[in-house]
């Protein structure tokens, strides 16, 4: 069977490829403990060479699922979306990461800015909005820089604040800041942006929330997104 055209000059199998890759986007798990787990399972790969794979393939992989959802995600235009950013240190320099997720948890789009203010928060919400259009109610904090930004994009009367309304988004930021910690920060914002986008995506396609399902449906679930994920740039 012919390899696909993505992995056409590797020896490594693909399937190994997209192994290694899912344990260290999905996981928070350093290099090294990839290099680890894969020895486990007699795979004698470097944790350089780790680094590489999620450098060539990740975004490949990352993209692919993002087309996949984004135009299902289209259709539901009366979503309520809520959003919030957190600061990120970037080789000792503070940067944000403003970050949009569904009334569902799924995570929209993650976009770094090295400001925290109306240009950035119109950058973001125009990146948001042509990629998914415009929800219905989009949920902020009470920060200035969201009302001038949506009164500029017209969308000012969607906006709702409230003290715990933005609990969802919050939460979502827990996943990233272990991958954070795990990875020892980053040195560019660029491998910032990367990251997130990357990480994101996969967080969204083996997110089953578990707790809201029964063991059975969710079991079905997990197998299934393992298979969608093994099935990445397969042709």
């Amino acid at each position: 069977m012919t390899k696909p055209a993505s992995f056409k000059y590797f020896k490594t199998s693909p399937e190994i490829i997209r192994l290694a890759v899912m344990l260290y986007i999905r996981f928070p798990l350093s290099l090294r403990n990839v290099e680890d787990l894969l020895h486990e399972r007699g795979i004698d790969v470097s944790h350089e060479t780790v680094r590489y794979w999620w450098n060539r393939f990740g975004p490949m992989f990352a993209a692919e699922i993002r087309r996949k959802r984004v135009q299902q995600l289209r259709t539901f235009s009366k979503r309520k979306w809520h959003v919030d950013e957190v600061f990120v240190k970037v080789n000792g320099k503070r940067h944000y990461l403003w970050r949009a997720v569904d009334d569902e948890g799924e995570v929209l789009e993650a976009v770094v800015t090295k400001r925290r203010n109306k240009a950035a928060a119109l950058k973001f919400l125009k990146k948001l909005m042509k990629r998914h259009g415009c929800a219905e109610e989009i949920v902020t904090d009470r920060f200035a820089s969201y009302k001038a930004a949506l009164r500029k994009v017209g969308a000012l009367e969607k906006q709702q604040t409230g003290r715990w309304l933005n609990n969802r988004v919050e939460n979502s930021h827990l996943p990233f800041r272990r991958r954070e910690r795990a990875m020892q920060r980053f040195k560019r914002m660029r491998s910032l942006q990367k990251f997130a986008s990357v990480h994101s995506s996969v967080y969204n396609h083996f997110n089953r929330e578990r707790s809201l399902v029964s063991r059975d449906t969710f079991k079905l679930t997990r197998a299934a997104a393992l298979s969608e994920w093994r099935q990445l740039c397969s042709g």
